[in-house]
């Protein structure tokens, strides 16, 4: 028997505006994690373990930043000669054409392409949360429940349930109610922005919501499409059991790369059956000199440290020198901590420099410094601050 023809879009073009800074010049999904990888690292390699091959990804929002990453999609063995990766971007020449304005406006926008290409079955995920799933195996409970729509989900904390589409699941694995960001959370039950749909039925019906709501527009999947499916009874929730973190914002990014630090990460980016694939540097091993200390840290490659880092991600080509201590923080590409300086509970964008005897952060909020930024000798930028990158000519 064969496979479902599955095709997975990936939505990679939102602004991504609670990232502040650090999406300021790049998209959302092309925001570094862990040193190495890109978040649309984590839904890519998840279409390659789960044996997916037709991905599409739309960009809009500084899509040069996603569009240099995926190159030609052969970290996740997309480029191939039939199928593989293509890129949406946004079109004129009909009525379809124009900017994206929400999630659900996106897939009305491409949709004859999607009937053109007739799958069983459509994924549409996001790109800002870190997890492993095999998108297979959601889909095919979902073609052998009959529903319209599949949403993948996951507890949430109580006090940061009102972020996300919440729902209420039967014994049977219907969802009874659905509610996208509500004020008062009926549950802790959060979809993860991965969503099953059977095409053609869930197509027809944007359609139709598309004529109901006229200049206001579809906006998100939440808005209007997913509680109508709901509604009508015809969706179903597959609970995700492993780790899923939203890093939609500069705080719960920042926890994230907590949760990498411990002994025990809560997953194994390395696995030998489903490693984590990315785009390959061209940096050389990373060193520790002189007196530099680590403790509880990721390093990547091209990192230099001569000065004291604990519970840190250190990203590509970052240099610590002796005296300095980065405590707590996240140093994207290039960062320079210059001798005696201190960076403590920060996330530092690329080729930031942090100057000599400068402060950098302290208890409290997370702080965070635009790319290019500098800090000049002995400055200071207080805990929960904002230092933007700097205007060009």
């Amino acid at each position: 028997m064969a496979l479902p023809k599955v095709l997975v879009l990936v939505l990679a073009g939102g602004k991504g505006s609670r990232l502040e800074l650090l999406t300021e010049t790049r998209a959302k999904p092309a925001v570094p994690f862990a040193g190495v990888y890109r978040l649309i690292d984590f839904p890519l390699s998840n279409c390659e373990h789960s044996g997916i091959a037709d991905v599409w990804v739309s960009v809009q929002y500084q899509p040069q930043s996603v569009n240099e990453h995926l190159a030609n999609g052969r970290p996740w063995d997309l480029d191939r000669t039939t199928g593989g990766l293509m890129m949406l971007t946004p079109f004129q020449g009909s009525e379809r054409g124009g900017w994206t304005e929400g999630t659900a406006d996106g897939l009305w926008r491409q949709s004859e392409l999607i009937r053109q290409f007739d799958p069983d079955a459509l994924v549409v995920v996001s790109s800002d949360a870190v997890y492993k799933l095999d998108y297979r195996e959601v889909v095919d409970a979902h073609l052998a429940s009959g529903a319209e729509v599949t949403m993948v989900t996951t507890e949430v904390d109580a006090d940061d349930a009102s972020r996300y589409g919440i729902v209420v699941v039967g014994d049977d694995g219907q969802v009874t109610d659905y509610a996208y960001k509500p004020d008062e959370p009926a549950s802790t039950t959060a979809t993860n922005e991965v969503f099953v749909f059977s095409p053609t039925a869930t197509l027809d019906r944007l359609q139709a919501l598309k004529d109901q709501v006229g200049d206001d527009g579809l906006e998100d999947l939440g808005n209007h499409l997913l509680p109508a499916q709901t509604k009508d009874g015809l969706a179903r929730a597959y609970r995700l059991e492993g780790y899923w973190r939203d890093v939609g914002t500069v705080e719960s990014y920042w926890q994230a790369h907590r949760d990498f630090l411990s002994a025990d990460p809560p997953i194994d980016l390395d696995e030998l059956d489903w490693p984590i694939h990315t785009r390959g540097g061209r940096h050389s091993a990373a060193r520790v000199l002189d007196d530099g200390q680590i403790e509880n840290s990721l390093l990547s490659g091209g990192t230099r440290v001569s000065g004291n880092v604990r519970g840190s991600v250190l990203s590509p080509g970052v240099v610590v020198e002796a005296g300095a201590t980065v405590q707590d923080s996240v140093l994207l590409p290039g960062v320079h901590v210059r001798a005696g300086a201190t960076v403590t509970r920060a996330v530092l964008d690329d080729n930031v420099v942090v100057g000599a005897g400068a402060t950098v952060g302290g208890d409290g909020d997370i702080t965070l410094v635009g790319r290019e930024a500098t800090v000049p000798d002995g400055g200071q930028v207080p805990a929960g601050g904002r230092l933007p990158e700097p205007e060009r000519d």
